[in-house]
């Protein structure tokens, strides 16, 4: 069965910062990438940042210099650093994994961030 376990959203003050695991369990394909993907209300959901297997990371322009994803592969963990956060960060944040075949195919249930004016 597989599993992604999000941990570390919350309510952050504008300025703050926050840190999101998400753990990966009994994904039996190889995993292409991991990623983070946010949804505010009323908006589509969005890529964040996303890790390959070989480590290369690719932001969104919102968030570039403000967060950083990073992975420990032998757990297939995933982490989105959040500095200098802002109201316009608030959403629903989801972790997914891509494997062989291509796509995200596996998503968390999600995480609330939610940023303080």
């Amino acid at each position: 069965q597989v599993q992604l376990v999000e941990s570390g959203g919350g309510l952050v003050q504008a300025g703050g910062s926050l840190r999101l695991s998400c753990a990966a369990s009994g994904i039996r394909l190889r995993i292409n990438a991991m990623g983070w993907f946010r949804q505010a209300p009323g908006k589509q959901r969005e890529l964040v940042a996303g890790i390959t297997s070989g480590g290369s990371t690719n932001y969104a322009d919102s968030v570039k210099g403000r967060f950083t994803i990073s992975r420990d592969g032998a757990r297939d963990t995933v982490y989105l650093q959040m500095n200098s956060l802002k109201p316009d960060d608030t959403a629903a944040y989801y972790c997914a994994v891509s494997v062989v075949g291509g796509g995200y195919r596996y998503w968390g249930q999600g995480t609330q961030v939610t940023v303080s004016s």
